[in-house]
């Protein structure tokens, strides 16, 4: 997904899920920051770069792809941009070292989802925002593993947009400076390279930006699928999305009593299900004015453009002691604790693609020093129960 869907549209569901105006500014504003929170940021507001939650292509270009670089690579990803559906998903007929792998894909309503949106229950608006990246992002990337591999997340060059008045082939090209051109199908992918762990196979990378726009219907053969077909409808899908994300946001307000998998806030956008709809559906390669407009016709405010920089001087300025209680800081910290939750998740299944990992609330705190900042935050929080 993309900045309209992460900022504006999330901001639509906060307001219909009863966040106030400014609630609903730091909620959206979090969800889009998780795209944009690089070490290479983080280390110039000297923040603790296990906060990270994505990786510059030039940082990846640099990554390296050993087993420690993999592990990093795969806790970005796999903890924010591609949550595994099922850490216990059976495979017959592979290798352990596929099924670690296939059991990595990226899909919605499973538990880590739901693990997910109970870490933000009772944290910050920041934690919200973050959570809520995540949902949406199980329905766009569904079908893609946050780890670098070709046997699950190459395809085939078999692809076809599914419009209206019948099929077209999809063609792919490599300049990452040409943009996509809906009008006659053709769209930047990454290239194909044999080596299982290139990072041109991390993600959605052979499919381009196709799952990340919302009017798009197409078919493609995926690895993990043995080259079988798949249909992708993410106008439908991006409802879903849009529709759990209000309903675990109302959980997350405390107006439901539990936060359910495969339960959707249908009746409270039924009033603008057109509307919504009509966005998704719109062929277009940046739905954000769409997005804004709907945004301001429900609060009766202006959603101001996003500013990666908005809240930097407020961190840099305050005292290290007290950074944790900046915006900033609260992300920082609703970032390590999903990215730990998730490590912790993959670790627990027995996969060691993330890496070690280990429960700081059954075993306190033990590795990377950034994350004891979690520790204390628990700390804190029993001593004001």
């Amino acid at each position: 997904m993309q900045a309209d869907f992460h900022y504006y549209a999330t901001y639509c569901a906060a307001f219909l899920a009863g966040y106030s105006h400014e609630e609903c500014l730091s909620v959206c504003y979090s969800s889009q920051f998780v795209d944009l929170c690089s070490r290479t940021y983080l280390s110039r507001l000297k923040a603790p770069l296990s906060a990270a939650t994505t990786q510059l292509q030039l940082e990846l270009m640099d990554a390296s792809t050993d087993p420690i670089g993999l592990h990093d690579i795969t806790r970005i990803w796999a903890s924010f941009h591609f949550l595994p559906r099922d850490l216990y998903a059976e495979r017959k007929k592979c290798s352990k070292r596929y099924r670690s792998k296939y059991r990595l894909i990226c899909g919605p309503n499973g538990d880590l989802a739901a693990m997910t949106v109970e870490l933000a229950k009772g944290k910050s608006l920041q934690a919200v925002g973050v959570a809520m990246h995540v949902i949406a992002d199980t329905w766009a990337h569904q079908y893609f593993a946050g780890t670098p591999s070709l046997v699950i997340n190459n395809t085939d060059r078999y692809f076809f947009e599914i419009l209206p008045d019948g099929e077209r082939r999809i063609q792919f090209r490599h300049s990452a400076s040409a943009p996509d051109d809906i009008e006659q199908s053709i769209y930047t992918s990454s290239l194909f390279q044999s080596n299982e762990n290139t990072i041109m196979n991390l993600g959605h990378g052979r499919a381009g930006h196709l799952p990340d726009y919302s009017f798009m219907r197409y078919k493609y053969l995926p690895a993990w699928g043995d080259y079988e077909e798949v249909i992708k409808d993410n106008p439908s899908e991006y409802y879903h999305a849009f529709c759990q994300l209000i309903f675990a946001m109302q959980y997350l307000r405390g107006e439901r009593s539990a936060f359910e998998l495969d339960k959707y806030a249908w009746d409270t956008a039924a009033p603008y299900e057109k509307t919504i709809k009509d966005i998704l559906e719109k062929r277009q390669l940046d739905s954000c004015a769409d997005w804004a407009g709907f945004a301001r016709s429900l609060s009766g405010q202006d959603v101001p453009d996003f500013d990666k920089n908005r809240y930097e001087q407020e961190y840099l300025k305050t005292d290290k002691k007290a950074k944790d209680d900046t915006f900033l800081g609260k992300f920082i910290l609703a970032a390590l604790a999903q990215k730990s939750m998730v490590t912790n998740q993959i670790f627990r299944s027995g996969n060691m693609l993330a890496g070690f990992s280990v429960d700081f609330a059954a075993k306190g705190f033990r590795g990377i020093r950034d994350f004891k900042r979690l520790v204390k935050q628990s700390e804190r929080g029993r001593d004001n129960g």
